[in-house]
């Protein structure tokens, strides 16, 4: 079936293309979410004015995710956890801790798996994690891991 995307759809396509999908991807996911609609002659003259408004959404998102990395990058994020002897922690802060407290701070979601942390982190301290925040915005947040106060 062919189908105009009338929103990005991540891994399938960009606002404004037309593709050929499975008849049941379209008519179970993608028209009854109104993220495409049937490539109908009315729908192709469209794809013009589809593909400015979702280039202009896009730009405009990119720019707020960069603003949001930036101000990411200047700011520290401190994650209080218990700890036992010799300042080791009950367990260890993951991604999801991380992803959490984070969500918190800036009013957005932000997933875990854009986190990358290459083992959980188990003693107090500061740390520099690696953050994906969108296409093309990688940075590295401040992490400072403290001792809970008991």
């Amino acid at each position: 079936m062919k189908v105009v995307f009338l929103q990005d759809v991540t891994n399938v396509a960009q606002a404004g293309e037309v593709k050929q999908v499975k008849d049941g991807f379209a008519r179970n996911y993608l028209i009854p979410k109104k993220l495409a609609a049937l490539a109908t002659q009315n729908e192709l003259q469209r794809v013009a004015s589809i593909k400015k408004a979702a280039e202009q959404r896009r730009l405009k998102e990119l720019e707020d995710w960069r603003k949001l990395g930036e101000a990411l990058e200047a700011s520290t994020v401190t994650l209080k956890a218990r700890v036992g002897e010799e300042d080791k922690l009950y367990g260890s802060i993951t991604n999801i801790m991380i992803a959490e407290e984070l969500s918190k701070l800036t009013d957005r979601p932000i997933d875990r798996r854009n986190i990358t942390l290459e083992e959980p982190i188990k003693a107090l301290g500061s740390y520099e994690v690696p953050l994906h925040l969108h296409e093309g915005i990688d940075i590295k947040i401040k992490l400072v891991v403290e001792a809970e106060a008991t």
